[in-house]
């Protein structure tokens, strides 16, 4: 048994421009004068003859439906007049078939018997909940995030989803877990981009995920930022002890290095003007001591030898 085939089609805007309001509102007003001026004609007709003239009795009815219908054409038209501002298009359609987008702002007159749907194409901000989730390493984390977008294409923001405001909401949710879920939060190695240091890398890629889900919507993602990057409060503090005692290696790592290069330094000094002639032995004592000196948390304390090295 063969597959139905999919009633889903992907629709695309296309702009149409509407006819100015200024010149149909001076119609407007011609069929309203007219209409009005031919049922006064009628009624005024009927009163001076008599009732027994069937020719004058005829064109009174005449002009009093001609009349009827020139107002109701002229309320008809009326209701083809509508206002557009800047940023803000109009979605027609005429018996539940698309027909076209207006964009042109201003006060302008369509085919009164189209359906129209106003839709803002301004830019909005969306701020994401606080939401917990596990990034590449599995630690829970807490992340939100700040999305400005616009809609791009009328068409398929109302007609290719229910509600465009709503997918984005949701879209943007999975997004931002997925993206998280992608880095480290911290702690990278091989210089790897990470959620609290990645920053423009990070940014550009929530970018990047919400553009590729929300192009059904025909919507357009123009800025996508954390706003909000925490551990979990479960392990919050067990992390916090870690990166205290990963600064405290690091800083360790750095004094010792400096140190290191400042005891060759006055070793080879002391070699090369010839200060002092040092055995193996008294290198040995002297690169203690100076080390002690200078990777000691507490100020050295000297003692003066009166003896020798080798008593």
């Amino acid at each position: 048994m063969s597959p139905l085939p999919s009633s889903h089609t992907v629709n695309r805007e296309f702009s149409v421009v509407p006819a100015s309001g200024w010149w149909i509102v001076a119609v407007d007003l011609a069929l309203f004068l007219t209409g009005a001026a031919l049922i006064y004609s009628a009624a005024h007709g009927s009163i001076g003859y008599s009732a027994a003239s069937a020719s004058i009795e005829g064109n009174s009815t005449v002009q009093l439906i001609a009349g009827v219908f020139f107002l109701a054409g002229g309320g008809i038209v009326v209701r083809g007049f509508f206002t557009l501002e800047p940023n803000e298009a109009l979605v027609l359609t005429l018996f539940g078939a698309y027909a076209g987008t207006v964009r042109q702002s201003g006060f302008s007159w369509a085919n009164p018997f189209k359906i129209r749907r106003r839709i803002s194409a301004r830019a909005r901000n969306f701020n994401s909940e606080k939401i917990k989730v596990n990034d590449k390493r599995g630690n829970p984390i807490e992340i939100a995030a700040v999305v400005v977008w616009r809609v791009r294409d009328t068409a398929p923001a109302l007609f290719d989803v229910e509600s465009y405001l709503n997918y984005t909401e949701v879209q943007t949710e999975s997004a931002i877990r997925h993206v998280a879920s992608s880095f480290l939060y911290d702690d990278a190695e091989n210089g790897e981009v990470t959620l609290r240091g990645g920053g423009e890398q990070v940014s550009a890629a929530l970018s990047r995920e919400l553009q590729e889900r929300l192009d059904k919507a025909g919507v357009d993602v123009e800025e996508a930022r954390l706003t909000h990057l925490a551990y979990a409060p479960e392990i919050a503090q067990a992390m916090l002890r870690r990166q205290a005692a990963e600064a405290v290696l690091a800083a360790r790592r750095t004094i010792v290095r400096g140190a290191v290069g400042m005891v060759d330094m006055a070793l080879r000094e002391l070699s090369e003007k010839h200060v002092v002639d040092l055995d193996e032995e008294r290198k040995a004592a002297m690169v203690s001591n100076l080390l002690v000196v200078l990777c000691g948390e507490s100020n050295a304390q000297p003692i003066l030898n009166t003896g020798t090295l080798y008593r």
